[in-house]
Order: C-alpha cells, then sequence, then structure tokens
C-alpha cells in the first residue's frame, strides 16, 4: 500500500488516474503505452454489437480551440484553457478478436499491477448482458458500461443509447448485474438535471461503482465560413467542465450518505484536477480527452503531480477523498458572514469624498 493506493469496491488500484475509453485506446499498441505510462487502470475504446454505430467511426472528426473559440494546432502540446469539439464512432473489430485482445492486454497489465477495462456502450439491452457475460469468461476483471455517450442522440437510431431516466437505468444496471459477477462501472451522462438520482437508480441496479459525468452535446457557428464547426453538433469537454463535474460528485457523495465509490471524468488536464476530483468525492478519475490531445506523458505526468501534492498535504489519497465535499456549506449557512465586498460598494454618483 502506497499514500496512492485507492479503493473502487472490493478493487485496488495502485493510483486513481486512469486512462478513458477513446480512440488513445483504440488499438493494442495504445493501450500498451497507457498501461507503461503509470495509470492505475486503462479503460479500452467501447463496443457493442450494431453496424451503424461502428460505421460512424468512418464520420469521426475533431477540432481543438482555444478559448477564443479559435483553431488550435494539433501539435500534442495543448493550452490548460483548450476545448475538444468532436464526433466519434465505436471500435470496429469483430467483438470476438476485440475481447481475445484485450483479455491478453489485462494478463499484461497484471505484471504492471494495474487493468485493462473493456467498455461496452449499451444498444440492444439482451445483446449487452451477453457481451458482460463473456467478458467475465474471458478473464478479464472489470466492466464498465457507457450509457451517457453524448452522441446517442445524434447517432443512428439504435446505435448508442443515451438513458436518462432512472427507472430505465436501474432496470439496465440489473439486468447486467445478472449477466456478470465483475465489478461493475456505470458511465452515466451530464446532460441531465438529476446526474445524483442517475447514479442512485445505477446503485440499486448493483453497479459497483458509478463514473460522472459523459461529456455535452455543444452547437458552434464557424465565423470564417458562416457554417456549422464539423458540420454538426458535436460533444464538448475541456477544463471548464471540471466544476460542474465535481459539483455532481460533492452532491451525489452526500446523498448516497457513505463510503459508495465514484469516478470522475470530464475536466481534469492534470495531477492536480485528480486532486481537485479526489477531494470532491472521486476515488479515481478517468481521463480522456487530455490524453488523446496532450499524449500518453499526461498520464505519468498527473500521478506525479498528484503524488507530490498528496506528499505535500503529508496525507493518502483515502484520508483526503472527499474532504472538501463534506465540508460544503449551503448559501444559508454562509448567509452571517461578512461578504468579502463589504467596504468595496462603489459610492453614488456625485457623493462626497
Amino acid at each position: 500500500m502506497t499514500r496512492l493506493t485507492t479503493r473502487i469496491g472490493n478493487l485496488t488500484l495502485k493510483n486513481p488516474v486512469i486512462c478513458g475509453a477513446g480512440e488513445q485506446t483504440m488499438t493494442a499498441e495504445a493501450i500498451r503505452a497507457a498501461l507503461h505510462s503509470g495509470a492505475g487502470a486503462v479503460v479500452a475504446k467501447s463496443t457493442n454489437e450494431s453496424q451503424a454505430a461502428k460505421a460512424q467511426l468512418d464520420k469521426t472528426d475533431y477540432v481543438l480551440l482555444d478559448s477564443h473559440w479559435r483553431r488550435l494546432p494539433w501539435n500534442f502540446a495543448p493550452p490548460a484553457d483548450a476545448h475538444l469539439f468532436g464526433r466519434s464512432g465505436l471500435v470496429q473489430r469483430d467483438f470476438d478478436q476485440w475481447l481475445e485482445e484485450l483479455a491478453g492486454l489485462d494478463r499484461e497489465a497484471r505484471m504492471l499491477d494495474s487493468y485493462v477495462v473493456p467498455s461496452l456502450i449499451l444498444s440492444d439491452l439482451e445483446q449487452c448482458a451477453e457481451f458482460a457475460r463473456r467478458i467475465e469468461q474471458a478473464g478479464l476483471r472489470v466492466l464498465e458500461l457507457n450509457i451517457g455517450a453524448p452522441h446517442g442522440e445524434e447517432a443512428a437510431k439504435g446505435a448508442i443509447v443515451l438513458e436518462r431516466g432512472a427507472a430505465r437505468i436501474e432496470t439496465i444496471v440489473r439486468r447486467i448485474r445478472e449477466a456478470t459477477r465483475l465489478p461493475l462501472w456505470i458511465k452515466l451522462t451530464g446532460q441531465s438535471e438529476d446526474v445524483v438520482g442517475l447514479a442512485q437508480a445505477a446503485r440499486r441496479g448493483g453497479a459497483d461503482s458509478v463514473v460522472m459525468m459523459g461529456r455535452f452535446m455543444g452547437f458552434l457557428p464557424d465565423l470564417d465560413t458562416g457554417l456549422p464547426l464539423l458540420g454538426t453538433s458535436a460533444a464538448i469537454g475541456g477544463a471548464w467542465a471540471l466544476p460542474l463535474t465535481a459539483r455532481w460528485l460533492m452532491l451525489t457523495r452526500k446523498a448516497m450518505a457513505d463510503d459508495y465509490p465514484l469516478i470522475a471524468t470530464n475536466g481534469a488536464r492534470n495531477g492536480l484536477d485528480v486532486a481537485r476530483f479526489l477531494l470532491a468525492g472521486a476515488c479515481a478519475t478517468e481521463m480522456t480527452s487530455a490524453v488523446f490531445t496532450g499524449g500518453y506523458e499526461v498520464l505519468s505526468r498527473a500521478v506525479e503531480e498528484l503524488d507530490a501534492y498528496v506528499a505535500s498535504r503529508d496525507s493518502s489519497v483515502e484520508a483526503l477523498l472527499g474532504s472538501a465535499a463534506d465540508r460544503v456549506e449551503s448559501y444559508q449557512q454562509q448567509a452571517d458572514r461578512p461578504g468579502w465586498w463589504q467596504g468595496f460598494a462603489p459610492k453614488p454618483t456625485g457623493s462626497p469624498e
């Protein structure tokens, strides 16, 4: 055990830095690179049975934008305030081949005290349950089910499912829980007015953890062409999302009222952001866009930065978990305290000095 060791239910990770699913985990070479960066786990790019979802990968397009919505070069050195705007699809692999490859990679991950995590995106529930059963049979040790993919309402009907209903989420998770005994992580959308309620529903269905939260869908006109940037709506991510994700983590931790494990995603760009999510209640953080745009060194630097932060507090990940979330106050609790602005109000026009 070290100061960075963290637990997600019955699963122990050597550190809370996880490489999330995406183009940066689409091949065996990419997954190996992420593993050798020192990440506690690597989530493989998602799959399901839908040919339409796989075909969508051929229409993938991305653009990196600065804080003024201007294009940035894709040079793997993005500024901290860069936004990733894009659309994608699912991995174009036969399921049996994909599964065999991931099982082999997870055996390699054991040697590095890490995990390779297969990710399923829901299309047909019964087929998803069958895939979950086969993933366990193949010897993999964790499963992530993504029911919060932002592209769900843009892709071909049935290709990718985006779930916002608590009752439906509980039903989905319960069915997958029946199909497998693996630790089950459920990735939720942020495009909901009640992310806490979705997390509670996933827990009732049998989820071992929830990942919150998926990116948002956006639309951006291109001033140079007068046309939609990329020609479509697209998912948007960036550092700006960190306080939104952190708030849902804090609220979910409070609502759960115990140590139910939460995994953060959407907004972390470095190890200090992982620390921010840790303080907000996340026992681990999936870094995705930052790795895709900055390279696998983002992961190794994040581990080093987080370790330096935890060491500077003479503490551990376990001790710091949720410590800021547990001290948050309401506006009413702050009502009797003097505001910073007192004494700085502007004088009325024409008032004497």
